[in-house]
């Protein structure tokens, strides 16, 4: 490619894109980012996780400095250069008494749910967002996946988000299935194109802004910054397919 590291931004979703669902980054794709992609390109990542479970999975406080966006809550925080620099929060978008009264459906609805394994925190209250998961997040590896399997062949997320849209009609709220696991609740807007926002900012706009990541069916967590005007999509299967096409777009 032509472009100078300045001019190109390559955004990155974490699970299924950099890691394997909930798995530590491998030594080898942290290798290839830091020696190979890093000197070429200006680099970002954007999750729904909040940036303790952000550091989990990508090695501690080394990629915060090591990206030059990091992007926890789909950009409802933002840190540059390794601090952060702003949040927003969806207490005050939303008001206590909406968000009281959809925790608790969510808890009702959970609590008569017909499922094989529940555990435990249903749901997760983050500054931008609310994660809720059927099973409980607590849910071990193993059934983690069979969850996932399950909800594959029975819809018990989708049929969730389509009872939640009913009963919260008037509230303006988009629900985005990610992971395998949980779906994701915030106001219209706050998906992971918030954090276009914060790059748009820059003085020196990029020429290119790149996305990479794997639910980027509509209803899936990366579709809006996937499908989005100023960007230009990657759809992913794994972090071995997010290396091969990092490697055939920089020729590397």
């Amino acid at each position: 490619m032509e472009l100078k590291r300045d001019e190109i931004l390559l955004l990155f979703d974490v699970d299924g894109t950099l890691t394997q669902p909930r798995a530590l980054i491998t030594d080898e794709m942290k290798n290839f980012l830091y020696q190979k992609v890093l000197p070429r390109a200006t680099l970002g990542v954007v999750g729904g996780s909040d940036l303790e479970k952000m550091c989990e999975q990508l090695n501690g406080q080394e990629f915060l400095q090591k990206f030059d966006y990091v992007f926890p809550e789909n950009g409802l925080v933002q840190y540059e250069g390794g601090k952060q620099i702003g949040k927003v929060s969806i207490i005050h978008h939303l008001g206590e008494d909406t968000l009281t009264r959809f925790i608790n459906f969510c808890l009702h609805y959970i609590a008569d749910l017909d499922i094989p394994v529940k555990r435990g925190t249903f749901v997760e209250f983050r500054n931008g967002m609310l994660n809720i998961c059927p099973i409980g997040r607590n849910c071990s590896k193993e059934e983690r996946n069979e969850f996932y399997a399950y909800d594959n062949v029975h819809q018990v997320r989708q049929k969730m988000i389509d009872r939640l849209r009913v009963e919260f009609a008037e509230v303006d709220l988009t629900y985005s299935i990610g992971g395998q696991i949980s779906f994701d609740v915030y106001p219209v807007g706050w998906d992971k194109t918030f954090c276009l926002r914060h790059v748009f900012k820059r003085p020196s706009a990029f020429r290119e802004i790149h996305f990479f990541g794997d639910k980027t069916d509509p209803g899936g967590n990366d579709y809006e910054i996937y499908s989005h005007e100023k960007t230009i999509g990657h759809r992913v299967t794994s972090p071995e397919d997010t290396k091969k096409q990092l490697t055939e777009l920089l020729l590397l």
